[in-house]
């Protein structure tokens, strides 16, 4: 296995200089779905960490009673209100209306984090079931986390053989998304069982976090093991799935060739540096979060060491004219 140091190598040559040549939107276009009446700090926090990582633009879409809210904690973001729960729909609006709208914006995306805040309300699950099609077919990675990991559950076949998906399931999570694949979660050793759950879903990678993460596509797994914090506070997720999204778009952007490089890494190599690279900037964010509130921690404190960590962890491409 390739060692930490040799791993963020790669993911260094995979992250866009920051040139005068380039122009709004080219380093990243992400958006996170979710957001329910009763969840609107998950979205937040996701989105913010794709921020501060470096996205150019970060979107949320999500219910109008949340959007109200989010847009009063950041005027950062985008927020587009146009989920809808069961309880929340119109007369005039259906989930075929609902989805249309939301689907519109893909042409707009490099990447699709799907679930923080999401709940289990079967007209958003349906809504974010459609988008995961249309992503599908546009060829657009996506993140799933939260109740967007429920979807995988109880609808395998949306993420099934799609391998620019990444799942990043908790220890809870992780269980249900092997039994719904009927794996047996304490008969192998972890690497083993997220390479098995991996290769079940037909080659999409799972990031299984845990107090290492375990990173596999079926084909290679990574061991994450940086130290993190040790306070266990919710919402530290949502730096990791949002990372993920702004490091799914500087993968595209070196496909894309934006910039000068010598073109040496794969396609799925790059998809894997993404999901490592995520996992390390978020265990470095619960570190530094860590060492500095102790057991007062929670998840906003993470935001703001992104841009700290990714310098501790990746650093800044020598190009960059700043």
């Amino acid at each position: 296995m390739p060692s930490q140091k040799e791993l963020i190598g790669k993911v260094y040559k995979m992250v866009p200089p920051m040139l005068e040549k380039f122009h709004k939107g080219m380093l990243g276009r992400v958006a996170v779905i979710g957001g329910s009446e009763d969840y609107t700090g998950a979205p937040y926090f996701s989105a913010m960490a794709s921020a501060r990582l470096g996205a150019d633009m970060s979107h949320v879409i999500c219910e109008p009673g949340a959007a109200a809210v989010i847009k009063t904690y950041s005027p950062v973001l985008m927020v587009h209100p146009y989920m809808r729960s069961e309880k929340s729909l119109s007369e005039k609006e259906t989930i075929d209306s609902v989805s249309a709208e939301v689907v519109k914006m893909l042409d707009r995306l490099h990447v699709v984090v799907i679930g923080p805040g999401l709940g289990r309300d079967p007209a958003m699950q349906e809504t974010c079931a459609r988008v995961i099609q249309e992503a599908r077919k546009r060829n657009i990675p996506f993140v799933l986390d939260a109740d967007g990991l429920y979807l995988a559950q109880t609808r395998p076949d949306l993420v099934q053989g799609y391998e620019d998906c990444i799942l990043t399931p908790n220890v809870v999570e992780f269980g249900r998304l092997a039994k719904a694949k009927n794996i047996d979660v304490g008969s192998e050793d972890p690497t083993k069982l997220c390479e098995k759950l991996a290769v079940a879903f037909g080659g999409v990678t799972i990031i299984q976090k845990g107090q290492k993460d375990y990173i596999s596509n079926g084909k290679h797994t990574l061991v994450s093991d940086g130290e993190g914090g040790l306070k266990r506070a919710g919402g530290q997720g949502d730096t990791l799935t949002g990372s993920l999204g702004t490091l799914l778009a500087y993968r595209k952007a070196y496909h894309d060739k934006i910039w000068d490089h010598d073109d040496s890494l794969s396609k799925a190599e790059t998809l894997a540096l993404a999901a490592y690279g995520g996992s390390c900037i978020t265990r470095e964010c619960s570190r530094l979060a860590f060492k500095e509130r102790g057991r007062s921690l929670q998840a906003g404190d993470l935001t703001e060491h992104v841009h700290e960590a990714f310098l501790s962890i990746i650093g800044e491409p020598t190009e960059s004219k700043l």
